[in-house]
């Protein structure tokens, strides 16, 4: 089993920052294949960043060039920081882990159906 552990929501103007971090605990498959997932009201889950085979990071098109994934191996944490934060940011952020040691297809990186495991979510709400 795999615990995740959202934490670093919370409200902020537009143009600001946040950083968000998720702790994986239990048996993390070498905590490889995580990704951040963010749901808005009344609007399906989507992929917003994933770690491919090579530990690089992929990006949805809304969040490229804005928001930064990077892990910390040693504590088995994910970050997702988040800069010039707008209005369309705000959702509930989940962080999400794949249970097996393979990794998805490249062009399925952001895709629901690719992760077994879920956090609780933190919430990002950005005011204009």
């Amino acid at each position: 089993q795999v615990q995740l552990v959202e934490s670093g929501g919370g409200s902020v103007q537009a143009g600001g920052s946040l950083r968000l971090s998720c702790a994986a605990s239990g048996y993390t498959y070498g905590s490889y294949y995580m990704a951040w997932f963010r749901q808005a009201p009344g609007k399906e889950r989507e992929g917003v960043a994933a770690l491919d085979m090579a530990g690089n990071p992929v990006y949805a098109a809304s969040v490229r060039g804005r928001f930064t994934l990077s892990k910390d191996n040693a504590k088995n944490t994910l970050y997702l920081q988040m800069n010039s934060l707008k209005p369309e940011d705000t959702a509930m952020y989940y962080c999400a882990q794949r249970a097996s040691w393979s990794p998805p297809l490249p062009v399925r990186l952001l895709h629901i159906d690719e992760y077994n495991y879920w956090g609780q979510g933190t919430q990002v709400t950005v005011s204009s």
